[in-house]
């Protein structure tokens, strides 16, 4: 029955072949189950458009847990209670129904590889763009603001620094990619897209999440620099889909730490980024294996943000 997953040497889950209708991202694979989704979140882990041949041990389980304490947050209330309707007078509802694994998939195949790193979801119809939220001046945001002042469209004070903590948070949305690199884009080509009102819900949900989970965090001594929500529509209403704020889809900081000026250590995939980008290699071919004592170190670091976040030993 374990002829269903790959694993590679270190134990990592690299692939999983459920006997589902599938779809692969760069991390996930998604079954069809019909009236839900099951989504599986491995091991796999993506740099420079590029899926790396080594996973990070445990890195799908860790993703699943962190979004399943956000999800959790939602739902009791902390998190988006203003932010969901087009009033702004809703709680916001997300896609998440359960993280056990379904009785129709244990039967069918070995569940313990799928325990702690699965999402039964309900289905929704995607929203073509990431909504991208900005706490701090990082990443690609970063080198925007370096060449032009701006960040997508969004005009920002000059000679702020890298890391700089902005005076507010900006919406910077982006388009997604099945494959390769999404795309900033601006306010403006997201409402040409999607419209006014879809747009501007989107931008207020997503400020509103963003800046709830910054209290959270906060109280935990972790800063969340910036983030990438994905949304869907059920019934006409507009739902959280996919992960959310894991160290996949945002940047975590500690906060006594924190020191702008420079690049910040990270609880998330900068490490490998930086190792890569130390390295040989071209970043047009493909990717040479990590090495295991990077695997290794970068496992520690998602474990680390997430025991950060919940206070509790990850197990």
């Amino acid at each position: 029955m374990n002829d269903n997953y790959q694993f590679d040497a270190a134990g990592a889950l690299l692939s999983t072949d459920l006997p589902f209708p599938r779809r692969q991202g760069k991390v996930r694979d998604v079954y069809d189950l019909g009236d839900r989704l099951l989504i599986v979140s491995s091991d796999r882990i993506s740099a420079f458009d590029f899926i790396l041949p080594t996973g990070i041990p445990e890195k799908g389980r860790l993703l699943t847990a962190m979004s399943r304490f956000w999800f959790e947050q939602i739902d009791a209330g902390r998190i988006g209670q203003n932010a969901g309707g087009p009033n702004a007078d809703q709680p916001i509802s997300h896609h998440l129904i359960s993280t056990d694994v379904p009785e129709e998939v244990a039967a069918k195949v070995d569940p313990k590889p799928l325990e702690g790193r699965i999402m039964v979801t309900r289905k929704a119809s995607v929203v073509p763009f990431e909504c991208v939220v900005r706490g701090y001046l990082e990443g690609s945001g970063w080198k925007e603001y370096q060449a032009t002042g701006e960040v997508c469209g969004v005009a920002l004070p000059a000679d702020l620094k890298q890391c700089d903590q902005l005076s507010e948070a900006i919406f910077t949305p982006a388009t997604k990619a099945e494959e390769g690199h999404d795309e900033n884009v601006s306010y403006e080509v997201m409402r040409q897209s999607l419209g006014e009102e879809q747009s501007s819900q989107l931008r207020r949900m997503s400020l509103a999440i963003y800046q709830d989970a910054l209290k959270i965090a906060a109280e935990r001594g972790l800063l969340i620099a910036d983030t990438k929500f994905e949304f869907g529509v059920v019934d006409d209403q507009l739902i959280l889909i996919d992960e959310v704020l894991t160290p996949d889809s945002s940047r975590f900081w500690a906060a006594d730490e924190y020191e702008p000026g420079h690049s910040q250590r990270s609880f998330d995939k900068q490490f490998v980024r930086e190792y890569l980008q130390s390295s040989d290699w071209d970043r047009n071919s493909p990717p040479p294996p990590l090495p295991e004592s990077i695997a290794r170190q970068t496992a520690d670091r998602y474990r680390e943000g997430y025991e950060r976040l919940v206070g509790k030993a990850f197990a």
